[in-house]
This record gives C-alpha cells, sequence and structure tokens, in this order.
C-alpha cells in the first residue's frame, strides 16, 4: 500500500477533515531537527520521503478517531462515545474502527458501535457496505477500468491516519512550514512525528502533529491542534499489525433475512469523458449549461485562511430532523452580510445562512462575515 498512489486502497478522510486542512499549493518550506534517542535522527525532508516511497503488502489493527470539533451533540447520535456506528456519527466523539489490508483489491473497515456496526468490504471486483443495526448491505460490482474504481471509494475511506496525513500533506504549500517534532509512540510503535504548522496566525489551526512509524514509515496519527492548544481531531492506531491478514477477513455472504441493494455499475468511460470534456468547457466559458457561475462555490484568501461560500438551499426547511436541530442548536448571528447561525469551534467556524449560504474555514468567525460580504 502507497500512501500517495493514484489509487490506494484506503484513502479514507474524516468528514471535517477537509475543513481543517486548507493549505496552498507549492513548494515545501522544511526545516530540518534532530530527533530524540534511541531512533536514528531523520530531518523533514527525509521523512517526507519516505511517507512518498512507503509501502506495504498487508496490515490490520484498530482505529480510534476523537473530534472535539465544537459540533453540538447530534440529536440520535448516540452520544460522544461511539455509542452509534452510522456514518453521519463520526462527526463528532470518539469511535473505534477496525481495519484490514491485504492489497489494492482486499481492504475492509469495520466502524464499532454499541448496538451495531458498519463495514465497507472491497474483495475483488465486490464492494459491500453493510450495516449490521438494521441488517441492510449494498453491493456493487466493480469495472476492471481505472476510471471507473477512482470513482467508487467509499466516505468510509476518509477515517484513517494515512489517508488524514496524505490529505493534510496535498495541502502543504508555501504558506506552511514543515519540521521535524521528535519522536513518540503510538500503538506500541517507535514513530518520528513531523510538525506541519501555517504561517498565517489568523488561522485557527495553529499546527498538525504526523506520527510516521520509524520502520514501515506509516502514520500511525494525526492530530490538528487548534487554537485552544488541543487536538480537535485525532485519527490514531491504538494497535497495529503488518502481516497480512487471512482472506476470510474479506469474504462477505449477507447474513439471513438481510436486505440487499445492487447498486448499478457507474457510466461507461465514454460517458465519464463526455462529462469531463463538458467540464473544461465551462471552465474556458464555452458552456451552455444554464447554471451560471454564481452557482458554484467561491473561494476567499488562500492557504489555511481560505474561506468557502457556497450556496446550500433553504435547510431550515430540510426534511432530514437531526439536520434541523442541529442548525437551530447553533448560535444566531447577524450583520451586514444578512443572518444565520454560527458554529464557532476550536479549529475552524461554520456559518449557514438564513438566505441558503454556507461559509466555511479554519478562521475566526470575523472572516467567514467578510467573505460572506463580498
Amino acid at each position: 500500500m502507497r500512501i500517495f498512489d493514484r489509487k490506494p486502497a484506503l484513502r479514507w478522510l474524516a468528514p471535517l477533515a477537509a475543513v481543517l486542512v486548507v493549505g496552498g499549493t507549492g513548494g515545501i518550506v522544511a526545516v530540518s531537527a534532530s530527533a530524540d534517542p534511541p531512533l536514528k535522527p531523520r530531518t523533514a525532508e527525509q521523512l517526507l520521503v519516505d511517507l512518498q516511497q512507503a509501502e506495504v503488502d498487508g496490515l490490520s489493527g484498530t482505529v480510534v478517531q476523537t473530534s472535539n470539533l465544537g459540533i453540538p451533540e447530534i440529536p440520535g447520535g448516540g452520544g460522544p462515545h461511539g455509542s452509534d456506528s452510522s456514518l453521519t456519527a463520526m462527526v463528532s466523539g470518539t469511535h473505534t474502527l477496525k481495519v484490514w489490508y491485504a492489497g489494492p483489491d482486499k481492504a475492509r473497515l469495520a466502524l464499532l458501535g454499541t448496538f451495531g456496526q458498519s463495514d465497507v468490504i472491497r474483495h475483488g471486483k465486490d464492494l459491500w457496505l453493510w450495516a449490521s443495526k438494521d441488517n441492510t448491505a449494498s453491493h456493487r460490482t466493480l469495472s476492471a477500468t481505472k476510471e471507473h474504481s477512482r470513482s467508487t471509494e467509499s466516505p468510509q475511506e476518509s477515517m484513517t491516519p494515512e489517508a488524514a496525513a496524505a490529505k493534510v500533506l496535498k495541502a502543504v504549500g508555501p504558506t506552511t512550514e514543515v519540521t521535524t517534532n521528535g519522536t513518540a509512540t503510538v500503538a506500541g510503535r517507535a514513530a518520528y512525528e513531523l510538525l506541519v504548522k501555517p504561517k498565517d496566525d489568523r488561522s485557527l489551526v495553529t499546527e498538525v502533529r504526523i506520527a510516521i512509524d520509524s520502520v514501515e514509515s506509516i502514520p500511525l496519527r494525526v492530530q490538528v491542534v487548534g487554537v485552544d492548544q488541543k487536538p480537535a481531531f485525532e485519527v490514531a492506531y491504538s494497535a497495529v499489525d503488518f502481516s497480512q491478514p487471512d482472506d476470510e477477513q474479506f469474504a462477505f455472504n449477507p447474513p439471513p433475512g438481510a436486505k440487499v441493494t445492487e447498486v448499478p455499475p457507474h457510466p461507461s468511460v465514454e460517458n465519464n469523458k463526455k462529462k469531463a470534456d463538458k467540464h473544461a468547457d465551462k471552465k474556458q466559458g464555452r458552456s451552455n449549461d444554464p447554471a451560471t457561475s454564481a452557482d458554484r462555490p467561491v473561494i476567499v484568501g488562500s492557504g489555511w485562511t481560505t474561506v468557502v461560500v457556497a450556496k446550500t438551499g433553504d435547510l431550515k426547511d430540510s426534511d432530514n430532523a437531526q439536520l434541523s436541530q442541529l442548525l437551530n442548536a447553533l448560535s444566531p448571528v447577524s450583520g451586514a452580510w444578512g443572518s444565520g447561525r454560527l458554529l464557532s469551534g476550536p479549529a475552524f467556524s461554520l456559518l449557514v445562512t438564513d438566505d441558503g449560504r454556507v461559509a466555511v474555514g479554519a478562521v475566526p468567525p470575523a472572516m467567514l462575515y467578510e467573505a460572506l460580504a463580498k
């Protein structure tokens, strides 16, 4: 398994990790520092190369994800300690996952909860999603075509340290400083720590710490630290084994009484190409599509202080009861930009306006107001 391969088997990222990691693209500014003994010192540049070249044939382990993003407890979400195994519960609290990997076409992840678990299982061309709580499963037959395979990744593929680290480092650029941060012990294994810090002190993210296994060069832990100097988001192995799991871990047969849904295959490569050509036409102003640029997300600022402003529709009238209750739990705010509901966390801010816009970024609320007023 390569961490930065074009088709990694486990490129899974937590629902809000993309919000927290907003560094620009471009060259890396790296500062060397010595690791603490007994590990041989490695520079930041060397660790980045190690990550790029890391490859394992097998892996299994337990992953613990903790989110302290300042989000009110989701109604019906099962509480803050992982009692709900649904994917929507992953945005807050602490959750435990099991992961197995035995090659590009053999991977499994199970999100554990008090009342059941949710699994994503890739075995050859078979992709299964299973929820034990309501005994439902969906199945898709994957195409061998590269374009098809890249579009069949599950949202759960954002829930491992490998994927979180890949997302962080993909965002590294001239607005970021990368250094080493000594050593650490994660899941009983010695690790180097890479420190990724924004240069702009307006960002609510003060640093991201990546613990890298000293032997396998695989990320074992990723911590996103907010302005309160505490991890706002952490995903880490509590146990890990780099031997190849048995094939039986990837064999899935729906249990008796399960409701199984067969998901149709993705469109042909030709249709995908047409979509890509249409998108290129839009970018170059050749589109006859009635949708205008006003409907697309607006990017304000750059690097770690980027604010994304998008249209969401009328969320207040949403049929999703949990979403409506969550919005009502947020603080009402108003200004020259209008009025809405604000979530102000230790590492990011999110504002949903009454006129159907959403602004989000790893910035203080005042920067969201400025972005909305433009």
